[in-house]
């Protein structure tokens, strides 16, 4: 590497986004420990590209192999030609804690989408207990990143997390896996959706990116259990659906409001329920017609 290429290296990672020191000082011990260690790891280049090596060949394989007898893939015409100016927003419905995780793999095998891949997380578990951090590492080389609380005496340091998601989504291949709901559906009905919060609007008005509306259902929460339904073939059909990207210049043409914000989180969650009415016909043809996977529709 030159000099003048590690300077600008250097450079570039003085001018990242940090969070201020009262946005930190809530943070418990290991709290600080987890986010310094996702947030070098996630803002280094070097370290960045090692990640996202260990997530292509290691976490991305094993998904692959424990799901690929249950995944259908349709909607693929809508990114075999999709070349985002800017980052892009992965939006879809939340059923499962894997959903974004299965999605990425799907859509690495299938798409040249993904490059750098960040997931924002709640920061209970993942970011407050080891075996939380550990399991970052372990499935995504800790792209479970920026970390987002919930106690209402943490809730500043999510500012610095838009911040820093918008810095993220300025470069070409940047992707951001997000759930408008904000938080995962439990309900019985996988096609009523949870309200929208607002975040995710402001996220989209402040970055400009490439929006894709995603749907997943039939993915289930223990993973063992699914797995051996994958290999023994009692496991539901795992149905991705990828939705065209979103048209955002009604919403970008106007005032960069809380109002407008919610509109295009509301926007963006009836975009995933639409995406979902295909996944639901798509579903009920699969029950008159089971067909082994993987299969990937256009």
């Amino acid at each position: 590497m030159t000099t003048a290429v590690a300077c600008g290296e250097a450079e570039a990672m003085e001018q990242l986004v940090r969070p201020t020191p009262e946005q930190l000082a809530p943070l418990s011990r290991f709290e600080r420990l987890a986010f310094e260690l996702a947030d070098f790891v996630n803002s280094n280049p070097m370290t960045k590209s090692a990640s996202g090596l260990f997530l292509r060949s290691v976490g991305m394989t094993w998904v692959y192999y424990c799901t690929r007898n249950l995944v259908h893939v349709l909607g693929l015409d809508n990114v075999r030609t999709l070349r985002p100016p800017r980052g892009l927003v992965l939006v879809s419905n939340h059923r499962s804690l894997f959903d974004q995780y299965v999605i990425s793999c799907w859509l690495y095998r299938t798409t040249h989408l993904l490059q750098k891949i960040y997931f924002p997380v709640k920061a209970e578990f993942w970011y407050q207990r080891p075996a939380g951090l550990m399991l970052s590492l372990v499935m995504s080389g800790l792209s479970m990143y920026p970390p987002v609380f919930r106690e209402q005496g943490k809730r500043d340091f999510n500012r610095y997390g838009v911040r820093r998601l918008v810095q993220l989504l300025e470069e070409h291949g940047a992707v951001v896996g997000v759930h408008p709901e904000g938080t995962r559906n439990k309900g019985a009905d996988p096609y009523t959706l949870l309200p929208a919060q607002p975040g995710i609007g402001k996220l989209i008005m402040d970055a400009r990116p490439t929006v894709l509306p995603l749907f997943i259902n039939g993915l289930g929460n223990d993973f063992l259990p699914q797995a051996r339904a994958n290999f023994d073939g009692t496991g539901r059909p795992i149905v991705i659906v990828l939705g065209a990207p979103l048209d955002l210049e009604p919403f970008f043409a106007k005032r960069n409001t809380l109002r407008v914000q919610k509109e295009l989180a509301d926007f963006a969650v009836e975009a995933i329920r639409r995406v979902g009415d295909r996944e639901r016909e798509y579903r009920a043809q699969l029950e008159r017609q089971p067909v082994r996977g993987p299969v990937l529709v256009g």
